[in-house]
């Protein structure tokens, strides 16, 4: 038998498929424990206490991933307090203010800050004002409280090389915007009180989330765009400093003794098909935005 003719590696071999069995065991165990804590997508840093990371990046223009990823962090309680670190110039109105609203819900059982990066302007404040403090750094671009819209009208274009556009419509407003007619002015009355409506949420949002005087804000909410520095002096902010700074003031106020640990979505690997779809789909939104009408919380400076 092979067992007596090479008892050495028979015992080898039979030692190396228990060690494998284990470790199989092993990891089967690790996972079966990170899915049923609902970590087996999250990346946690060493630390004596965790405080949640929530990532803001690029125009908003839905909010999904960022709702469900602040309930979990919310509902899990190891996570003792949440940094939702903003780098944005804003976006499109409903998911900033889902965004929002979902930070309202959190703060009166977890204490959560906002990180402002490069940029947390327009709908990227909207966001920030709803945690319970701001962090800024002194350059951060932030402010932009209005609301824009703005289409791009081809209508001249069309008439130079005789094309016609034919609409059939069920209202007289159904294609107010479009770029193939001139706006009528009852049109722009009808956009206006839109504009304005949404700016007086924003504004409201502001002066209930910052506990600020509403005509204070509303003196700040002519669009401007501050400095983290200057939005300090004004209010808008709480502290000038970095991310590590936000996820200090987190760690204390959740109550955290010793060094903290940061929990992270794990970032997707794109497959270059994926990653070409979403390159696509980036450069359509940015068309959108630059061409077509869109009203949205967003800081837009024109470069070209």
């Amino acid at each position: 038998m092979f067992s007596r003719r090479h008892p050495y590696l028979f015992s080898f071999l039979i030692l190396s498929a228990l060690m494998a069995v284990a470790v199989f065991c092993i990891l089967l165990l690790v996972t079966t424990t990170l899915k049923r804590a609902g970590l087996s997508d999250l990346v946690v840093e060493p630390g004596d206490g965790q405080v949640g990371v929530v990532e803001i990046q690029g125009v908003i223009t839905e909010s999904r991933d960022i709702l469900n990823l602040i309930k979990r962090f919310r509902e899990n309680d190891d996570i003792k307090s949440i940094v939702i670190r903003i780098d944005s110039p804003g976006g499109v109105i409903g998911p900033s203010q889902e965004i929002y609203r979902e930070i309202r819900k959190t703060t009166p059982e977890k204490k959560v800050i906002a990180s402002m990066g490069s940029v947390a302007a327009s709908g990227g404040y909207y966001i920030a004002a709803a945690t319970n403090g701001i962090v800024a750094n002194p350059g951060t671009i932030t402010g932009s409280i209005g609301v824009i819209m703005a289409y791009t009208n081809f209508r001249a274009i069309l008439d130079k090389i005789g094309m016609v556009p034919v609409v059939i419509k069920s209202g007289p407003f159904k294609d107010m915007g479009s770029p193939t007619k001139d706006m009528s002015k009852e049109e722009k009355e009808v956009l206006q009180a839109f504009v304005d409506q949404a700016h007086r949420q924003f504004v409201t949002a502001i002066a209930e989330g910052r506990n600020m005087d509403i005509d204070h804000v509303k003196s700040l909410a002519d669009g401007r765009i501050y400095t983290g520095e200057e939005a300090v002096k004004q209010g808008l902010v709480d502290r000038l400093g970095n991310f590590e700074d936000a996820i200090e003031w987190a760690g204390q106020l959740g109550g955290i003794q010793g060094s903290v640990s940061t929990v992270y979505k794990k970032k997707e690997k794109l497959s270059f098909l994926k990653y070409v779809m979403e390159s696509t789909f980036h450069d359509i939104v940015n068309r959108i935005t630059r061409q077509n009408i869109f009203g949205g919380y967003l800081y837009r400076p024109e470069t070209e």
